[in-house]
């Protein structure tokens, strides 16, 4: 059992925020919350005002620590220059995509960065209210209980690919010589969903193109604590401030991850 205070004191924000911004407008959003930020990519009200709530929450809780979050980047990106030293990161409704159209799976994704590189890091299920917790060199938690990496034992695995932000050449490719060998799935469009479903015995493999530090510092944390794997393609670690680095690979065990990105490699 996890008796990290610090947990605590995150998993009841998250809740917080999750039961008097984000649910209340789940399926309920009006003309005008829900707008376009970028191709293929939309911001809601409840993104905005959760990310205030969170910011305000964290300010309070380690005063003067600089904080990132998704939206504020957005809106100017030198906030992520902060990536590299002492830090807060904040997804504030990760899965916005499913949010607005009114469907699951959507959360919240906080992280606390040092030095480039994530120390702890936090998921929160809002529909399910499911917790993941992870801190460097301390192990992964769902719900305060202790987790390992397990594979979904099928042959061929099962892998989760996120082709949306590739080259042409390259989808073409990963799918021409590498998909043949997975059992391909659906991909969530959700971190907080796809980091836990490589531990919890759903996917095997996931490959990550775009790597922004709100999606993916507490996802790669938590699933390399857990025992599974997730690193840039070349082996070496994920850091928050390289974000605008392509390519990253998850895998429910060292085997699996060393496998695909064998096979990656030979697209190169």
């Amino acid at each position: 059992m996890n008796d990290y205070p610090l947990d605590s004191a995150i998993q009841k924000l998250m809740r917080r925020v999750s039961e008097q911004v984000i649910l209340p407008r789940y399926q309920s959003l009006a003309d005008g919350e829900v707008t376009a930020k970028a191709p293929g990519d939309v911001v809601t009200v409840a993104d905005h005002e959760s990310e205030a709530m969170l910011s305000d929450a964290l300010a309070a809780l380690e005063p003067g620590l600089a904080i990132v979050g998704e939206e504020a980047a957005h809106d100017d990106a030198s906030v992520q220059d902060a990536l590299g030293g002492d830090c807060w990161i904040i997804d504030p409704l990760d899965g916005t995509r499913n949010f607005a159209a009114g469907k699951p799976t959507f959360g919240i994704i906080i992280a606390r960065a040092s030095g480039g590189l994530c120390r702890s890091g936090w998921l929160y299920d809002c529909l399910s209210g499911r917790f993941c917790a992870a801190r460097a060199g301390a192990g992964a938690f769902v719900n305060g209980d202790r987790v390992t990496a397990r594979a979904t034992g099928d042959t061929p695995p099962v892998a989760a690919i996120s082709m949306l932000f590739m080259e042409e050449a390259r989808r073409e490719a990963v799918k021409a010589h590498v998909a043949p060998h997975y059992a391909l799935v659906d991909i969530p469009y959700c971190a907080a969903e796809q980091y836990p479903r490589l531990a919890l015995g759903v996917n095997d493999v996931s490959i990550f193109e775009r790597t922004l530090a709100w999606d993916h510092a507490a996802g790669v944390l938590w699933l390399n604590e857990a025992g599974g794997k997730a690193a840039r393609p070349d082996g070496s670690a994920y850091r928050v401030d390289e974000w605008a680095r392509p390519g990253l690979i998850g895998a429910a065990s060292p085997a699996l991850w060393d496998d695909l990105a064998a096979r990656l490699s030979l697209l190169d």
